[in-house]
C-alpha cells in the first residue's frame, strides 16, 4: 500500500515536486530543472522517502509528455495525467486565496492522488 504521494506542478524549464504521507503531512518539497541532473535530484528524493521496485510512489502531474514525463515512465513507476482545470478545482479545496503557485500546485497534486485514486487512471505501461 502506498503512504507517500509526489505531485509534480510540471513546467518548461523547472518543476515543482511535493511529497506528501497518508495523512496529507507534507514530507519534501523541491524544485528541479528540467534536465538530466533534475531528474537525478527527484529520483534521489523518492529514494530517501521509501521508492522501490517493488513499491514505486505513484506521481501526479499535468502533463503526459515532455523528458520529465518519460523518464519516470521509464522508471515503471505510476503517473497520473490530471487535467489541469481539474486541478484548478481541487485548488480550492487547499487555498482559500486564487493567486496561482507553483509549490501549491504540485502538493494538490499529491492530494489528489492521496483522496481520490479511484478517480483517476495511470498512464498505460507502452
Amino acid at each position: 500500500m502506498t503512504s507517500v504521494f509526489c505531485g509534480i506542478d510540471w513546467a518548461t524549464d523547472h518543476h515543482d515536486i511535493a511529497l506528501l504521507d497518508e495523512t496529507g503531512t507534507l514530507l519534501a518539497k523541491l524544485r528541479i530543472d528540467d534536465n538530466p541532473e533534475g531528474l537525478t535530484q527527484l529520483l534521489d528524493l523518492l529514494a530517501r522517502h521509501g521508492d522501490n521496485p517493488d513499491n514505486p510512489i505513484p506521481v501526479a502531474i499535468e502533463t503526459s509528455h515532455g523528458l520529465l514525463v518519460a523518464c519516470l515512465r521509464a522508471t515503471g513507476r505510476p503517473i497520473y495525467v490530471i487535467n489541469p482545470l481539474t486541478a484548478a478545482r481541487y485548488r480550492d479545496r487547499y487555498a482559500l486565496s486564487r493567486k496561482k503557485s507553483d509549490h501549491l500546485d504540485a502538493k494538490v497534486l499529491a492530494h489528489i492522488l492521496r483522496t481520490d485514486p479511484a478517480e483517476h487512471r495511470s498512464l498505460p505501461a507502452d
